[in-house]
């Protein structure tokens, strides 16, 4: 039977693997990862000896239709990205969208992803949160940003080291310098960290304190002052 499972693999610790997705991973037909590189240390670590196929940005549109084709004719495939959830922020959405409307059945496991760890970890509310992803690098960043200004649910943006600073300053800017925010970085691994503070102090911080690895920002929303009403 035709399937298509979306496999979540762990963002550091390899000991976030479930033992579902171990399964699955070694009764498919194949697997499709993002980077075979990165992959083959899982596959290994948990004996996994499936045949790995690349899917990723750069091919996903010119594999798309002979990939479809091939798990439509009774193949079951597993995708996977370098680490968390397929699809978030990562390939995934193309194929998930091809395969639903080619009848394949569709199945996605749950799993590691980073942007709830750290939501969790912020302290900040997170009965309402939003998920922006990866801001535009240039064309469209400030207008994505300004769009925000008004937003009272808790926002969670992934980004890069080098464009965190240039990040937190623009939200300063927007959003106020003194919104809180908290800066999660390399969840799951050796040197987890979670710093809490204004987006401006944060900024401040690693200016002098340039960061590495993996990295979610958590920000406040907008508090909203209430209309008072007078008694008549």
């Amino acid at each position: 039977m035709s399937k298509l499972y979306l496999v979540p693999t762990p963002i550091g610790n390899l000991e976030d693997m479930s033992f579902r997705a171990v399964r699955i991973l070694k009764e498919v037909n194949f697997i499709l990862a993002e980077d075979t590189r990165t992959s083959k240390k899982l596959m290994q670590h948990y004996q996994i000896e499936t045949s790995l196929s690349p899917y990723h940005k750069f091919n996903e549109h010119k594999q798309l239709e002979t990939l479809v084709k091939r798990i439509s004719v009774a193949e079951s495939v597993a995708l996977i990205s370098d680490a968390g959830t397929p699809g978030i922020s990562d390939p995934g959405f193309l194929i998930v969208r091809e395969c639903i409307q080619a009848g394949v059945d569709i199945e996605c496991l749950p799993g590691a992803t980073a942007l709830i760890p750290a939501l969790v970890d912020s302290g900040l509310p997170n009965d309402r949160f939003i998920f922006e992803g990866f801001l535009p690098h240039k064309k469209g960043r400030k207008k994505r940003i300004d769009r925000l200004t008004d937003e009272d649910r808790t926002l969670v943006f992934y980004e890069s080291p080098h464009r965190l600073v240039k990040t937190l300053n623009q939200l300063a800017d927007a959003l106020g310098n003194d919104r809180q925010a908290a800066v999660a970085r390399e969840l799951t691994k050796i040197y987890e960290e979670v710093r809490r503070n204004s987006l401006s102090e944060l900024a401040a911080y690693y200016t002098t304190h340039p960061p590495k690895g993996e990295i979610v920002l958590v920000v406040k929303g907008l508090v909203k002052k209430q209309s008072q009403s007078s008694d008549s």
